[in-house]
């Protein structure tokens, strides 16, 4: 989806909390501490602490684990002897993606103070995550028991300017696996202004048709009023603007096995939310579980209380001002795929893609990122940045082309195929032959008779790279996490290992000292 965490390590940017002097409940700060961090930015807030701003600073907290190329053991045993809120916080992703309402640290303390009960909050994370989460608390009752008695927290009503959806063309061919666009919205008369780095926050409704099918599951009226974010609506419209009915969480699946008259059912559901191996449906939606247990029909306004908020979508933003004026463009992964024989769509992706239109303008913000160009246009850049991960180096390399630069910049690139899934081909060729770009190393990992990945180029072309890092050069990754992030981190790893003779530890607190001089910048999903 392309949901994304600005990353730099290990010491985060502060953003705006709340004071312990402030008039709430410790539940209420921690809610709104995480508010404000989703808000903020996401990874900005991963190590900030919540001070009076008339307070002396304090020392910087050491967060080891908080690295998505670690296993889930590794950083679980870097908290080792930490307090339950940071034990919490090593069994995140440790992406910050805001995909849960918080970034990790915050959904951490939200959880260990009883101000949240899901622990199934954490997509990236998954059941491996969720597991942990139920373990950690598990073995501290007193920490379980208040996060049952926790409410869930209300879903806060929708920000942002509305700008309207241009256009969303199509730049892989028709013959390849993927489907990526290239959107195109008008912030003429918003008042959003933005940087090559910076994404976009969009709030995309639900798709119609699956909103049609759960009030149809729920035999009730789509005018039935009812209380979705701390207002009266009617239930269409809850479900299409105010809920996310993709994901429901374990406390809805709780509710449901509460409420289900049918054995079978309510010990189903309750597998599903201890997420137990096996448990079925897998990757529920709310229409799977409306039609899968059909003896489990809690109150209406129970199960919507119970459902998360529909929250923005983050996209790294693919365009530069200075090239497109009163526009912002996205590089959007459309996601689509088919499970127990129902089309499954990606909520925004595939809004943008399919059902956008001009007279529906969508509310967007724009998130201010760290992940942006040297300020010395001399200073080397490699650009490390395959499939969507390209979105914000289009935005660097267009950013340089329209202010006349011809500075040295590297870009690895790979997709599939190099006939259908070559994005930007044109833009890119063109500013190689210019040479805004003076380098680009391209892998395509369905061409040849072996998978042929970015990494794979970087340690082919290991001795000119660290020859660039060694001269300055900043460094920046944008992609997938989970994989192609973690080998990027890895080939780093082995070719300061051979280039440079160090040893493994030697390696990693080099690659350390690259972010903490800002010459390492991940902007991963």
């Amino acid at each position: 989806m392309n949901m994304i965490s600005r990353l730099a390590f290990p010491d985060p940017a502060p953003v705006p909390m709340i004071p312990e002097s402030a008039p709430f409940t410790p539940a209420q700060r921690a809610w709104l501490n995480g508010f404000l961090a989703g808000l903020y930015g996401g990874a900005a807030a991963a190590g900030a602490s919540a001070v009076s701003p008339s307070a002396p600073a304090a020392e910087p907290e050491d967060f080891p684990w908080h690295d998505p190329t670690l296993d889930l053991e590794e950083r679980l045993r870097l908290a080792e002897g930490r307090p339950l809120a940071r034990r919490l916080m090593a069994a995140m992703a440790q992406l910050d993606c805001g995909q849960c309402g918080y970034v990790c640290k915050t959904y951490a303390e939200a959880l260990a103070i009883g101000a949240e009960s899901s622990t199934a909050l954490c997509v990236p994370g998954a059941k491996a995550t969720q597991k942990a989460l139920k373990a950690l608390l598990a073995a501290t009752p007193a920490a379980a028991a208040a996060a049952v008695q926790a409410p869930p927290a209300a879903a806060a009503t929708p920000r942002g300017m509305p700008v309207p959806v241009l256009s969303a063309r199509r730049l892989t061919d028709e013959g390849s696996t993927k489907d990526v666009r290239h959107v195109v919205l008008d912030l003429t008369g918003s008042g959003l202004r933005y940087e090559p780095g910076d994404s976009l926050s969009l709030h995309c409704p639900n798709d119609p048709a699956l909103v049609v099918a759960v009030i149809a599951a729920l035999r009730a009226a789509p005018e039935t009023p009812v209380r979705a974010g701390g207002a009266e609506m009617p239930l269409g419209e809850a479900l299409a603007t105010a809920l996310d009915i993709a994901r429901p969480l374990d406390r809805t699946l709780d509710l449901l096995a509460g409420a289900a008259t049918h054995p079978p059912h309510a010990a189903a559901l309750r597998a599903l939310a201890e997420g137990e191996d096996g448990a079925e449906p897998a990757e529920a939606d709310l229409l799977d579980l409306l039609e899968t247990f059909p003896s489990a029909r809690p109150p209406l306004q129970a199960l919507l209380d119970s459902l998360p908020r529909l929250k923005p979508r983050l996209y790294s933003i693919a365009s530069s001002p200075l090239a497109v004026g009163e526009r912002v463009e996205l590089c959007v992964g459309v996601v689509r795929e088919s499970r127990r024989e129902r089309v499954r769509d990606g909520v925004a992706s595939c809004h943008l893609a399919f059902r956008a239109t001009l007279d529906q303008p969508l509310r967007a913000e724009v998130q201010t990122s760290h992940f942006r160009l040297p300020a010395d246009p001399a200073t080397p850049i490699v650009m490390i940045g395959p499939g969507t991960g390209i979105a914000p180096f289009r935005a660097f390399l267009q950013h340089r082309a329209a202010q006349g630069i011809a500075g040295r910049a590297w870009l690895f690139f790979g997709n599939p195929r190099a006939a259908s899934d070559f994005l930007y081909r044109e833009e890119i060729e063109a500013w190689l032959a210019r040479g805004t770009l003076s380098r680009l190393s391209l892998a395509w990992s369905r061409d040849g008779a072996r998978k042929e990945y970015v990494q794979h180029r970087m340690r082919e072309e290991a001795a000119d790279l660290w020859r660039w890092l060694q001269k300055g050069a900043h460094l920046y990754i944008c992609g997938d996490a989970s994989r192609m992030a973690r080998d990027v981190d890895a080939a780093l790893r082995q070719i300061a290992e051979a280039e440079g003779g160090m040893t493994a530890e030697q390696a990693r607190d080099w690659l350390a000292g690259l972010a903490r001089q800002g010459r390492y910048l991940r902007d991963v999903y």
